[in-house]
């Protein structure tokens, strides 16, 4: 498990896509617990001196963050 990201972040347009994840995707058996719970957000991007810019067109979706067990809560 050493090459697996510390933290997954997974975005859905609905909340049950979201919550089914954690089963569908098998996290559990991967190594990973939920972080948090499932909150909606809007997504933005800087990059260098500008100014932030809308992800997906503005859409706020709902976010679930998935980290491995041994990887210090944040």
């Amino acid at each position: 498990m050493a090459d697996q990201p510390e933290r997954i972040t997974i975005l859905a347009r609905e909340f049950s896509a979201a919550a089914l994840e954690f089963h569908r995707g098998k996290m559990a058996q991967k190594g990973y617990v939920m972080e948090g719970s499932i909150t909606p957000r809007k997504m933005q991007m800087i990059e260098g001196q500008e100014q932030p810019k809308d992800l997906f067109d503005g859409e706020v979706l709902f976010a679930v963050t998935f980290r491995l067990k041994d990887a210090s809560p944040a």
